[in-house]
């Protein structure tokens, strides 16, 4: 999907997401001491806004410009800390060693791409700082339900595991289950501390 396309998603409906905050994020998250935090490819904002009403000061990065609209817009209204840029997250340098979290959640990209994204979390978080990554599990495609049907953007464990063990000590690192309706999504559900 490229930028257009995104637009077109989010202004077909008021909100294409849940406004609730992933629960995986939620889960692996709430414990932490806020700071600064990155949210690459943050959709409508829903964990960046989470995050920020927890007292995090919040980088939100996404392709589409009403997709970050509606973070600017909520975080104005709110007077949350959080700064949204439009920006492709495949070419975009965040600063390096800034964050006390980067945060990767649902951004299914060709597995070249997603490499890249998540080295440059790496070089993103700051030392003792935490990396998250939660995604459909390509799992999914035989054993759960949801999220993209191509294996090639679907991401694992032992994908985050190879792009993250050589700076970051892993906390976490689980096929995680998820309701939906009658069936169950499978996750992945990734969680590093930097180096």
């Amino acid at each position: 999907m490229d930028a257009g396309a995104g637009d077109d998603r989010y202004r077909a409906a008021e909100r294409v997401w849940s406004a609730e905050p992933n629960r995986w994020v939620v889960r692996e998250a709430a414990g932490l001491e806020p700071g600064r935090a990155l949210d690459l490819a943050a959709g409508e904002g829903r964990n960046a806004m989470w995050l920020a009403s927890r007292g995090w000061r919040v980088d939100a990065v996404d392709f589409s410009p009403v997709a970050v609209r509606r973070i600017t817009d909520a975080a104005e209204h709110h007077r949350w800390a959080i700064r949204a840029e439009v920006a492709d997250v495949t070419q975009h340098t965040p600063e390096e060693a800034a964050y006390d979290l980067v945060l990767i959640s649902y951004l299914h990209l060709p597995r070249q791409d997603m490499a890249g994204v998540l080295e440059s979390a790496c070089r993103a978080v700051r030392p003792a700082g935490t990396l998250l990554l939660v995604g459909h599990d390509v799992a999914n495609l035989e054993h759960g339900t949801g999220g993209p049907q191509d294996p090639r953007v679907l991401t694992s464990v032992e994908q985050v595991r190879a792009a993250w063990e050589p700076c970051a000590d892993i906390v976490l690192a689980e096929v995680a289950r998820r309701p939906v309706g009658e069936a169950e999504a499978l996750d992945t559900v990734v969680r590093a501390v930097h180096r």
